[in-house]
């Protein structure tokens, strides 16, 4: 195993335009970033990789206590097709890491792992192609854990707060290691099987760019630009906020300008082979067996705008009572709330944010 860092560099925000990801004015943050690298990883599924690398941003300073523990590690889990700094769009992080802010960069050490098949970390773009290991959020789980114990030396966290996918893997993370963290913060998600709508329009998103012609079975030479543009156009409809929408694009001009930009922005950045497998790393997600296993306070926060994420379907309201110290909230849809979205919108809920660090503190 290697650990790589670029030490005291100063990072801008660099947003990724999928899932719920929201865009804002970026500013500069004291931040380092590092590669871990994890010599011939074995995934669930038997496959391996010869050098899994793990690209990720960290703030603060790491604190243990008498015993040696880490004390003060909060680890921040991204959404699908994110990176590491995608949890410093302004609307997040301005509102959580400034002095007396409650994920205070002076006090805490907050970690930004890129997922497997995510932002600078090993990915099939990278030359494999769709010969890329089948990665899910297991080995996404495993490899953090690795990277966290081995490489950053951090033996236990604080926190877990992580948002659409990053909120399915809190609930991993809670279930696969119990304790690890003293808190989970899972945001936009539910704690099941993907299955109806949503599933199918992740389906549907991998299918277009499968059945592009340009595709070549992952092998293209240029982008299957149809197939990616009808994918993303799936992701823009899943991540998108009805009032949000209406209010902001009022009058056919603008919502078709709208499109077009997002389109133009999104195909552009994204690679179709890493997208089929990001998005399909969520095939067999599945958590709802083992909830009672997760025994530390958590806090599930949904917005009711969330097309993602429906309340009608009860299901938060249901599993959360499976876990002795959940809580559950459903954020009312307001001129604030931005659909999925509203997972990044710390504004919102960072009142809550500050309750779970309170009852969480075993100080």
């Amino acid at each position: 195993m290697r650990l790589g860092f670029v030490g005291g560099l100063f990072l801008a925000v660099a947003l990724s335009g999928a899932m719920g990801q929201q865009a804002g004015a970026p500013k500069v943050w004291p931040a380092q970033e590092g590669n871990y690298h994890i010599a011939n990883f074995h995934f669930k599924d038997g496959e391996k990789i010869d050098d899994l690398k793990l690209h990720y941003i960290t703030l603060g300073t790491l604190r243990h206590d008498a015993a040696g523990h880490a004390d003060n590690a909060v680890l921040l889990l991204h959404g699908t097709g994110g990176q590491a700094s995608t949890l410093l769009n302004p609307i997040f992080a301005d509102e959580l890491f400034g002095p007396g802010q409650p994920l205070d960069i002076t006090k805490y050490y907050l970690i930004l792992p890129a997922d497997i098949g995510h932002g600078k970390s090993s990915k099939p773009s990278d030359g494999l192609h769709m010969h890329f290991p089948a990665y899910d959020y297991d080995d996404m789980i495993s490899s953090q854990h690795q990277m966290l114990v081995e490489g950053l030396k951090v033996d236990h966290l604080r926190l877990i707060l992580g948002t659409s996918m990053g909120c399915m893997q809190s609930f991993v993370w809670g279930e696969t290691y119990p304790g690890f963290a003293d808190a989970l913060a899972p945001f936009a998600c539910q704690a099941m099987a993907l299955a109806g709508r949503n599933r199918m329009t992740r389906y549907m998103a991998i299918e277009n760019i499968k059945n592009d012609p340009a595709w070549l079975g992952g092998e293209y030479k240029t982008e299957p630009i149809q197939g990616l543009r009808t994918a993303n156009e799936m992701l823009l409809i899943m991540g998108s906020a009805p009032l949000r929408m209406q209010k902001n694009y009022p009058i056919r001009e603008a919502a078709e300008t709208y499109v077009d930009d997002y389109l133009a922005r999104t195909v552009a950045s994204t690679d179709a082979n890493d997208m089929i497998y990001y998005i399909n790393a969520s095939r067999n997600y599945d958590p709802s067996a083992h909830l009672d296993r997760i025994k530390v306070p958590v806090l599930w926060i949904n917005s009711a705008d969330d097309f993602i994420n429906p309340p009608e379907l009860g299901i938060a309201q249901r599993q959360v009572k499976e876990m002795p110290r959940a809580k559950f909230i459903l954020i009312p849809v307001s001129d604030a709330t931005q659909g999925h979205g509203t997972h990044t919108v710390a504004a919102i809920w960072k009142g809550y944010l500050v309750d779970l660090l309170n009852e969480s503190d075993k100080h």
